[in-house]
């Protein structure tokens, strides 16, 4: 059932009213074992998660923040490998600072990102803006660029999650070698793939899209079905940071293993073999059902989200059986 409720003071100002969610919620919340939030915009977002994440002993996740920044979060790990710049070396520019766009600067900080600078509609977001919410504020950075463009000087990657057409040629062409653009935005990312493939020729890149005509897709589909069933195996009581890593880990590892005959099949125009071209793993690959849920479930236990006395082999064990037993 929608939870967007709106506020209702004499006109529908088409604002989400962070109660009227959280007490719906709380309402249907014995009914199940975990929580999903869907289409809720920053900052309502932040304030409706956390708030119910601290009210409830069941996980709660809201998949706009958090699924795109576990899915960007691996195809950044594997091109650090690929690369071989390690993850506090690298230098990312992000453009766009709504739900998403904060959460993957989490993640990225999480697993080591140092440098890391955010754009919103007003350019940087750097330490002499006084116009900064409090998520905006933990990621701003003393730099003197002011624009996207130059940010984007020298920088390794690139990820957007923004506006169709903000990333030029040119910007392309001032960044450092062996970039990695994640563009983004639906249905028209910052920078068509063909556009960076005409700059960049036969040097090395990673270039990932929102979309499936492109590969290397970042798509959400990849992560939450699993960080759930990882989360709801074990009964965990929250979806923590420890417990998304591992998601995000899981996927670029299956990445990196050889590609079933199954899913090679279905995407015959594409190569599926480690590399710029192939970074994250398809969503027809039924491995994820298994290694991603028993990451998500492993990293629970560790972390104290879920009961310490967990039998994580029978765990593993069930997961395979069932994955064996689809159609």
């Amino acid at each position: 059932m929608p939870l967007a409720h709106c506020r209702r003071d004499g006109a529908d100002t088409g604002e989400t009213d962070p109660q009227r969610v959280i007490d719906a919620v709380l309402a249907l919340a014995p009914m199940y074992g975990g929580i999903n939030l869907e289409d809720i915009a920053a900052p309502a977002c932040f304030e409706i998660e956390d708030r119910l994440d601290a009210l409830l002993d069941i996980p709660v996740f809201h998949d706009d923040q958090w699924g795109t920044a576990v899915i960007t979060l691996s195809g950044l790990l594997n091109y650090s490998r690929l690369c071989g710049r390690a993850m506090s070396e690298i230098r990312v520019v992000m453009n766009g600072a709504g739900a998403a766009g904060i959460r993957i600067a989490d993640m990225c900080k999480a697993a080591g990102v140092r440098d890391l600078v955010m754009c919103d509609t007003r350019g940087v977001i750097h330490t002499g803006r006084t116009d900064l919410n409090d998520h905006k504020r933990r990621h701003a950075s003393d730099t003197p660029a002011r624009t996207l463009q130059e940010a984007l000087r020298g920088a390794h990657v690139f990820i957007g999650v923004s506006a169709a057409d903000c990333v030029t040629a040119d910007d392309v062409r001032g960044m450092a070698d062996y970039p990695a653009i994640f563009a983004m935005s639906n249905p028209d990312p910052e920078i068509r793939p063909d556009i960076v493939a005409e700059v960049l020729g036969s040097k090395p890149y990673v270039m990932a899209t929102g979309r499936s005509d492109y590969p290397n897709q970042i798509n959400n589909v990849l992560g939450f079905p699993y960080l759930f069933r990882g989360a709801l195996d074990v009964h965990a009581r929250t979806v923590n940071t420890a417990m998304k890593v591992a998601a995000s880990e899981a996927l670029a590892a299956l990445a990196r293993e050889p590609v079933p005959a199954d899913v090679q099949a279905l995407y015959p125009a594409e190569r599926l073999e480690f590399g710029n071209g192939y970074v994250i793993p398809k969503p027809f690959d039924r491995r994820l059902f298994v290694e991603v849920s028993f990451a998500v479930a492993r990293a629970a236990v560790e972390s104290g989200a879920a009961p310490a006395d967990t039998d994580l082999a029978a765990l593993r064990a069930s997961l395979e059986a069932r994955n064996a037993n689809r159609a």
